[in-house]
């Protein structure tokens, strides 16, 4: 991998609970929103191109066999539970593999690289500012 790992690293650990965070987490959340999604789509990208292929998914409908109630009343208004075996449709995900163009992939890595390196030298600022502004009490 070509990417800054380490900056990638920095900002994400400490953004993992970033909507109850403390106000130098939340800062940070905020100023390194869009290096922080060209990094994932950048990771996403680069593991297509090692497997070769890419992940999609979709939603399936099944049905499955289920034990379902019905409740009834006698003559004498009681009320009554059975049970009996029914069929009951669910919705799943699937996951399955979609082939990948890999120089337009390479491209595609190329392009977010390209960004991110443009992106690093402010989400780096970002954080040092937010340090700064909010700094943590040990």
């Amino acid at each position: 991998m070509r990417r800054n790992t380490a900056l990638a690293l920095s900002l994400a650990l400490p953004l993992a609970l970033a909507a109850c965070g403390t106000p130098q987490e939340r800062c940070i959340d905020r100023n390194t929103s869009e290096y922080r999604t060209i990094s994932a789509l950048l990771a996403e990208v680069e593991g297509n191109l090692a497997r070769g292929y890419s992940w999609q998914e979709r939603q399936v409908v099944r049905t499955r066999f289920e034990q379902c109630r019905r409740v009834y009343r006698d003559r004498d208004g009681q009320q009554h539970v059975t049970t009996y075996g029914c069929w009951r449709d669910y919705v799943d995900s699937e996951r399955y593999r979609v082939p990948i163009d890999p120089a337009a992939e390479t491209r595609k890595r190329d392009g977010l690289e390209a960004r991110q390196a443009a992106l690093s030298g402010g989400a780096r600022a970002a954080v040092s500012a937010c340090r700064e502004a909010f700094p943590e009490e040990a």
